[in-house]
């Protein structure tokens, strides 16, 4: 697995997760709403901790800068 995403992405995406995690944890969302929000943040969340994303991958989109050697 070869990193695809960026270091702006990650604090994007563990931000939404936050923000959903902290939506449901203080009931403004409720039910299967809610449930479907925080498999997204869990999701959105492990994909950031390894730096990959299949969705990408699939796309061919690539938002993680290579160093130059």
């Amino acid at each position: 697995m070869e990193r695809n995403i960026g270091n702006l992405d990650k604090f994007i995406r563990i931000s939404i997760a936050l923000i959903f995690i902290a939506l449901y944890a203080t009931d403004r969302i409720k039910g299967t709403l809610g449930y479907v929000l925080i498999g997204f943040a869990v999701i959105l969340l492990f994909t950031s901790l390894i730096n990959f994303c299949p969705i990408y991958t699939f796309l061919g989109w690539n938002s993680h800068t290579k160093k130059k050697e």
